[in-house]
């Protein structure tokens, strides 16, 4: 087994986020490129947390690939495993940002870049070399990149790194919601470590109770460490019998939500890293589980991660603007529960 020398690496989409950004003295719309999709993200936040880290995926030999790459390095996420395609643009995704900072998003992907990601654009070493393997279900979407991603997890479980994953359900994306069930359904028999939305988890599990959505998973799946985010409400830790609810810390100077769910992940991801003693990367689980955090930890892993979610909110795009771990402990220091 390659030594563990990178402690995360993650597969998926690498693409341009077209913002809003106010209006021209013409009175047409402003948009802001803002570098993102949800694995990047999460490296990048790995990255302002002290953590190696090295992506997967596919960008096009354009203008917005090459600024993609510097970003990438700018951010000291290693691109190894980043391939460029000289025929399909860099996938592009405009964001509309509606009252309250929810987002609808269009994408330009029909194709992009990161759809033509190939089994033999898997490099195994990068995966191998990695504790933690982190990938999502954009990645699945079409055949030839969903065989990618497939072997890219069959190699990290023969590595024997801890498994993430992240729906990061996008339903226009799909030709089917059924066949995004299938996927989903994919990334939790193979994860350790399941980060979810409140409506996804109520799509996926057909339970609008979040109790009973989580009682489903675990019952089915098995999932050692399961991460519920629920957005203004706050979010939930579940390990074995463990669960616990930590609010979230809303903030009055919010603009948006881009990149919120893939910080709070980051954040559960560090406090892995930096706390779990087990076995660790030998994927057995012990009578207690594969994770032996107490009640007290996993409120210390959310609180971290809602305030640094929270901060995300105040700014526009995700991948360059991350917080910082000192932004993250002074807000902490502001809040009580």
């Amino acid at each position: 087994m390659m030594t563990k020398i990178t402690d995360v690496t993650a597969l998926g989409e690498l693409l341009i986020d077209f913002t809003e950004s106010g209006i021209s003295p013409q009175g047409n719309r402003l948009l802001e490129v803002n570098p993102g999709g949800a694995p990047c993200n999460v490296l990048a936040m790995l990255n302002k947390l002290g953590h190696s880290t090295c992506f997967i995926g596919k960008i096009g030999k354009d203008m917005f690939g090459d600024l993609l790459e510097g970003v990438l390095k700018e951010a000291g996420i290693g691109i190894e495993g980043l391939s460029r395609d000289d025929k399909v643009n860099t996938t592009l995704a405009f964001v509309h940002t509606r009252e309250g900072g929810d987002r609808e998003f269009s994408f330009y992907r029909n194709p992009g870049a990161d759809m033509m990601l190939s089994e033999e654009d898997i490099d195994p070493a990068l995966i191998d070399q990695a504790r933690i393997f982190h990938f999502g279900t954009l990645s699945m979407t079409h055949e030839g990149c969903r065989k990618a991603t497939k072997k890219a997890v069959e190699t990290a479980e023969k590595a024997g790194c801890l498994i993430s994953f992240d729906p990061n359900l996008r339903e226009p994306l799909w030709d089917s919601l059924e066949t995004a069930r299938e996927q989903v359904d994919f990334g939790l028999r193979h994860c350790h470590i399941l980060k979810i939305s409140d409506n996804e988890i109520q799509w996926f599990t057909g339970e609008l109770d979040f109790e009973h959505a989580l009682d489903k998973l675990q019952f089915e799946y098995g999932t050692e460490l399961i991460l519920l985010s629920l957005g203004k409400d706050g979010s939930m830790a579940v390990c074995g019998k463990k669960r616990v609810f930590v609010p979230a810390i809303l903030n009055p100077d919010t603009v948006e939500t881009t990149g919120a769910g893939d910080t709070f992940g980051a954040c559960v991801l560090h406090y892995v890293l930096e706390h779990f003693k087990g076995d660790a990367f030998s994927g057995v689980s012990g009578p207690e589980g594969l994770f032996r955090f107490t009640p007290e930890q996993l409120k210390e892993m959310l609180l971290f991660a809602n305030a640094a979610a929270s901060i995300i909110t105040t700014r526009k795009g995700a991948l360059k603007v991350m917080p910082s771990e000192e932004e993250v402990r002074a807000l902490l220091t502001t809040y009580s529960d």
